[in-house]
């Protein structure tokens, strides 16, 4: 169970095994869909249409693109700003789901709402990913940069990204699509949590109860199921938020094709709508649901799968 459940079956962690938890289900899903994530952003922030009809496209499907990155990169394209990226993953999750149970809790002891319901799942779900994006933000933004830049490479690591970010924008650079991410964080974790329990509600109603023994599979359905229907719902709002990341950036973006520039998230949904037609706020959805269904599954399932085997260790012991 994610969150607090007060008929929980005695299952008692402590917070820094929920926080261990939820760091290794971020690293472990984060190196799975990391090539996935690189072709989303890639198709994110390309303002050309993603068509074979279009001639100046230098992406239009996820295997074209695949090819394309891995004759012109090679095979570690896939895995560019890695270490920014498991960094977020680590910190992101740990911060997360700790939080997650920590305001389920205080639900059930401060208020007469259930602790388990729909809505008491999306808010909370949406306050823990806020508060873990305003936690890790910076590391996004170094990570949609290293992911988004071709060669040859105008950032060679981590540090010199830091140093030559903050020496040529500024400390706010770290911040830059703050706005759009928090907008779109809070309803897109809020589903994530909210229908990963419904679903699971609606799994034991369907299954049979021979069929219902193994956990870590409905677990893993449930969470792929959640982050697709999380993703479909709050989409543009993501592609908004990678193309603000990498304003300033223009230059590493030249051998992609076109470039824009963006005075905020008002004037980047204006000028994707008039340029690129309302298909432009759903550019690199293919991808983006692929990634959405494995990360969002892993995720949940390597954090049951933690939270369970420390669970154990504890019985065990006791």
């Amino acid at each position: 169970m994610v969150g607090y459940d007060p008929q929980a079956d005695g299952r008692n962690i402590s917070s820094s095994e929920v926080a261990v938890a939820g760091s290794v289900s971020g690293l472990v899903t984060r190196v799975m869909i990391s090539p996935l994530d690189v072709i989303k952003i890639r198709f994110q922030l390309q303002i050309e249409r993603l068509s074979r009809s279009d001639p100046g496209a230098k992406y239009h499907g996820i295997l074209q693109a695949a090819r394309q990155i891995l004759l012109e990169e090679g095979p570690t394209a896939f895995w560019k700003g890695h270490i920014p990226a498991q960094l977020l993953s680590i910190g992101y999750g740990a911060v997360q789901f700790l939080s997650f149970e920590l305001l389920t809790e205080l639900v059930h002891r401060a208020s007469k709402y259930d602790a388990r319901d729909f809505s008491v799942h999306f808010v909370c779900g949406g306050l823990s990913a806020s508060t873990a994006t305003l936690a890790v933000h910076p590391v996004d933004v170094l990570r949609t940069r290293f992911a988004a830049q071709g060669e040859p490479k105008v950032y060679k690591t981590l540090r010199d990204a830091v140093v030559t970010m903050y020496r040529t924008e500024g400390p706010l650079v770290f911040y830059k699509g703050l706005n759009p991410t928090l907008i779109a964080i809070f309803p897109y974790a809020g589903f994530q949590f909210s229908f990963y329990n419904a679903l699971k509600h609606v799994h034991e109603w369907v299954m049979p109860a021979e069929g219902r023994k193994n956990e870590n599979l409905k677990n893993l359905l449930c969470g792929g199921g959640a982050g697709v229907i999380s993703k479909a719902l709050t989409y543009p709002l993501d592609l908004f938020k990678k193309r603000l990341q990498v304003g300033g950036f223009e230059q590493a973006r030249a051998s992609f094709g076109q470039v824009r520039s963006y005075k905020g998230l008002l004037d980047c949904a204006r000028q994707v709508l008039r340029e690129e037609g309302p298909r432009g706020f759903f550019k690199g959805l293919s991808p983006s649901l692929l990634k959405a269904a494995l990360s969002t599954g892993f995720v949940f399932f390597w954090y049951e799968l933690f939270c369970n085997l420390f669970h154990h260790m504890k019985k065990a012991d006791s």
